[in-house]
This record gives C-alpha cells, sequence and structure tokens, in this order.
C-alpha cells in the first residue's frame, strides 16, 4: 500500500512549482524548476489514476446498499478492484528514485578481450550492432576514437551517443560480451571462444565536477591515419592525462581546437562515471549489486553463433535470434533488464 500522505506531498510540490513557473519565475531558477516539473509530471498523473480507482471502488461499493444500484455496482466492482494492484504496482514504480543520469547522452567503449583478432573482429560487430540500434532509435551516433586492426577488427573505439534517454536504454550493456563462432580463419571448422567488453558511461556536464588547470597535462602529437598515414601535416592530435587518477584521453580529430574539446568532454565523463562507481559501490556494499551496475569485468551476456543464441547471464534470458540482435534489435532484451531492474528496487523499497 502506498502512503496517502506521501502522494499529498508529491501533488502539493508539484501544483507549487505549476503557480511558481505561471506565476513568472526568474530567468537563474526556471530551468530548474521546468526540469522537476517534467519530472513529477509523470508520477501526478500516476498518483490521479490511482486516486480515480480508489473513488470508484468506494462510489461502487457505496453502491451496493441502494437496491436501485445494487446491481450496476455488482458487476462494476470485480474488475475495479482487479485493477487495483497493476495500479499499485505503476504507482511504485513511478516513485522510485530515478537516477538523475538516465536522460543524458553517453559514452561507448568497446575493447577486444581475449581471442586475438576474432575478439577485435567481434568488437567491430558489437560496435555495428549499438550504431544500427541507435540508428532506429533516431540517436545520433559519432565516433571519437577509433584503432582498427589490419582484418578491420577493433584495437579499441570510443562512441559519443546523443538522443532521448540514451543512458537509461544502454546502461545495462556495460560488461563482458562473450563470442562463441568459427573464425572466417579458422580452416577446421572449429568453435573459438573470444571476448569484448563494453562500458557505457553517463556524459559529464561541466557543472557535474570540476578539473581543476593543474591537475591535466596535455600534449600535442602528430596525427595519423589508416596504415599510418598522416591525416595531416599538422600537429593535431591531442592527448590530455589526468594526474590524480592516471586516466589518458586521445583525440585525434583533424582541428586541434576540437580535439582538445572532446578530450576534455571524455576525461570529465570518465572522472564523472569513476565517482558514480564510488557512490555506486558504498550504497551496494551491503547488498546484492543491481542489474544496471557493478563490475564491468563480470561476463553479462553470450553470443552463439551455431546455435544462433543470444544469452543474458544476469535475468537468465536466452533468445534464438541472433541474426537479428546483431542487426541492432536491442529492445526485447533491455526492456527485460530494466523491468528485472525494476522489480529488485520495488522489492527493496518494500522490504
Amino acid at each position: 500500500m502506498v502512503p496517502m500522505d506521501r502522494l499529498m506531498q508529491i501533488t502539493q510540490r508539484f501544483e507549487f512549482l505549476e503557480a511558481k513557473m505561471a506565476g513568472g519565475a526568474d530567468g537563474g531558477e526556471i530551468a530548474d524548476l521546468a526540469r522537476e516539473y517534467s519530472e513529477l509530471k509523470p508520477v501526478v498523473e500516476q498518483v490521479a489514476a490511482y486516486r480515480q480507482l480508489l473513488a470508484d471502488i468506494e462510489e461502487a461499493t457505496s453502491m451496493l446498499a441502494d437496491p436501485d444500484m445494487k446491481e450496476l455496482a455488482e458487476e462494476e466492482l470485480p474488475a475495479l478492484k482487479e485493477a487495483l494492484p497493476e495500479a499499485e504496482i505503476a504507482l511504485q514504480l513511478a516513485l522510485l528514485p530515478k537516477d538523475e543520469a538516465d536522460a543524458r547522452p553517453a559514452m561507448i567503449e568497446i575493447r577486444p578481450g581475449t581471442g586475438g583478432d576474432e575478439a577485435a573482429l567481434f568488437a567491430a560487430d558489437l560496435l555495428r550492432m549499438y550504431q544500427r540500434y541507435s540508428e532506429a532509435r533516431g540517436w545520433k551516433f559519432e565516433i571519437i576514437e577509433e584503432q582498427l586492426t589490419e582484418l578491420g577488427g577493433i584495437k579499441e573505439v570510443t562512441g559519443h551517443i546523443k538522443g532521448e534517454n540514451v543512458f537509461a536504454r544502454l546502461k545495462y550493456e556495460s560488461g563482458v560480451h562473450r563470442v562463441q563462432r568459427v573464425p572466417t580463419t579458422e580452416s577446421g571448422g572449429r568453435i573459438h571462444t573470444s571476448a569484448a567488453t563494453v562500458a557505457v558511461l553517463p556524459e559529464a556536464q561541466e557543472v557535474d565536477l570540476v578539473i581543476a588547470p593543474n591537475d591535466i597535462r596535455i600534449d600535442t602529437m602528430r596525427a595519423s591515419g589508416a596504415g599510418g598515414q598522416h591525416v595531416n601535416t599538422t600537429d593535431s592530435a591531442v592527448r590530455i592525462t589526468h594526474l590524480p587518477t592516471g586516466i589518458i584521453v586521445v583525440s585525434a580529430e583533424k582541428s586541434q581546437h576540437r580535439n582538445r574539446e572532446i578530450a576534455m568532454q571524455v576525461l570529465r565523463t570518465r572522472l564523472y562515471d569513476a565517482e558514480r562507481q564510488r557512490i555506486d559501490d558504498e550504497r551496494s556494499a551491503d547488498r546484492k549489486s543491481q542489474v544496471g551496475s557493478g563490475d564491468r569485468s563480470e561476463r553479462i551476456r553470450t553470443y552463439n553463433f551455431p546455435q544462433g543464441r543470444m544469452s543474458d547471464h544476469r535475468i537468465n534470458l536466452t533468445l534464438y535470434k541472433l541474426d537479428q540482435v546483431m542487426q541492432g534489435e536491442l529492445d526485447e532484451i533491455i526492456d527485460a533488464l530494466t523491468a528485472d531492474d525494476q522489480a529488485t528496487k520495488l522489492a527493496e523499497m518494500n522490504g
């Protein structure tokens, strides 16, 4: 049962924000008010629907005492009461604490793990999978840094994804992805197992953290393209080292000014993510890590090509449509992971 006084507080806060915005809040606070208002709006709509259902049940129950209305009430009441548990769960989901990073753009980093050339080729397949998924959702996927192998695999890639609720949808992708298939270079037809790691980081904003100038060292170097050919003749690539943590970021676009901007953005995002991980580790020290966070060295998924099977080990989900998954059809997996995460949080909230 959801406490009614809490629902009253939420509704009153929403009405206060509405009045404040209508009354002409100053420019400095209007953005914060609008953000909180838009976050509370779906919650308040859910509260209104829940209250309406309770009122309808109360009205139908009182009608039982009226001989003229009794038959109608007996018809309506079962359906109304049946809808109540679902309405309560929907309301509880709306009341779950929101991850403020969910609505943000994200950086995605993919690196081959064990498996040599085959792991690098699989990393390239994962990159294409996320590019297709982003395209299907209308997001913008931009590659910031990419190092390729001679066979067209990936040594390392960093992408920047902009769009609606990017981090909310992709945060469950962080971890080790394992592949089982016969490599094109394998003449004996034997199945090889290799892996790639994926890290999805919510994009940091400048207000999230301040990087002191003394904490970074910026080096410029000659940018080189595929096959070691120089992209241009100027020293345009930028490498930024964050001295306190040892994090190194490289950007090799043609414009040195743009490189500095990109490298600082990636550095900010990695530092912000490290801080989020630290806070999350502290919170989950006394409980099982939730599905969307935790150890990025954990094996989360297996892609078995001979069987056409994708298995997500966190929620025991197996789909026999690997071709579609590799084409970027990830919604069924992500929806299942989101539902599992929500169920865990609901159990904790009601525990």
